[in-house]
């Protein structure tokens, strides 16, 4: 433990365009007010996708349109942005596509803090080796790797900066504390997944989502899950097998050397991701504090 007492925590939120009008309020008063927050933990990154973008995964994109604002913003408070193109059925005859490219091209020349972008197409990882070669990579959630040997053949690839395994992996702690430090400094766990433990659709219903963001009109995927119905809650996602605490990751992970971790919730509301943030980087006793800022802006919406 003592090797690792100095180690970090880095944080991966979601929401870059979806909750642009959130960080807006939250950024200031991480920076001025760090009193409140945990000082073992950092914010590394936040990710997500405007609306309408072919290369777009994981959820259908939405939010503010503006991206010179979301680089603005993320570069003000030292913060890398991610873009999620995580689109796993992506042709050749797509990777022109005007708005990838020209989202691509802004990221990858703005300020000091060097940006990346989340993927799953091994085509379109290699076009963007070639064409912009000062963002980094991350190996996207959405492919599912639950087995152990094809998540450390990701890891071992020297295109990737990150790897985030399936959230099953997560607790697989006999056979994640065999990797070297290098590799575990690749490790980006997801810490609040709801998905039912034992679901076997989850890679189809990431394949919708990328159908629909190519433009096929197509249904809904259906949830399996015996309590689908009750959709998003924390409460639930707490109880997950694969859930990671912020006990765990203090007493468990930072001892074992790793060190990022990524906070699902794109699709869900701003309200909810603010409970997310709260509960992973702010000390219990300045939460209400918190809250009362974000609730007391009149210029954020919560929903």
């Amino acid at each position: 433990m003592s090797q690792r007492k100095n180690k970090k925590v880095y944080y991966h939120l979601p929401g870059l365009f979806e909750f642009y009008e959130l960080y807006c309020v939250f950024l200031p008063l991480y920076k001025k007010r760090r009193e409140y927050f945990y000082d073992w933990c950092e914010i590394s990154s936040i990710y997500g996708s405007p609306a309408d973008c072919l290369w777009g995964g994981g959820r259908a994109g939405f939010g503010s349109d503006n991206p010179e604002e979301v680089l603005k913003l993320t570069q003000e408070y030292g913060v890398s942005a991610r873009l999620t193109f995580s689109n796993s059925l992506l042709r050749k005859e797509h990777l022109t596509d005007k708005k990838c490219n020209v989202l691509c091209k802004m990221f990858e020349e703005v300020g000091e803090k060097r940006n990346g972008v989340i993927v799953h197409s091994d085509l379109l990882l290699k076009y963007l080796e070639i064409n912009y070669p000062k963002l980094y990579f991350v190996s996207s959630t959405t492919k599912v790797l639950t087995d152990f040997n094809e998540f450390l053949q990701e890891v071992k690839k020297e295109d990737f900066q990150y790897v985030v395994p399936d959230f099953r992996l997560n607790k697989a702690f006999d056979k994640l504390n065999m990797l070297s430090e290098q590799e575990k400094n690749k490790v980006e766990f997801l810490c609040n997944e709801c998905c039912w433990f034992g679901c076997k659709d989850r890679k189809q219903c990431y394949e919708i989502v990328s159908r629909k963001n190519l433009g096929e009109m197509i249904p809904d995927h259906e949830c399996n899950s015996p309590d689908a119905k009750e959709g998003y809650r924390f409460s639930k996602a707490m109880k997950n097998p694969g859930f990671i605490s912020v006990d765990d990751i203090k007493k468990i992970y930072l001892p074992m050397g790793f060190e990022n971790f990524k906070i699902e919730g794109r699709g869900l509301g701003s309200a909810l991701v603010l409970e997310f943030l709260l509960y992973y980087m702010v000390k219990p006793e300045y939460q209400i504090c918190v809250r009362e800022e974000v609730y007391l802006d009149n210029m954020l919406d919560l929903f």
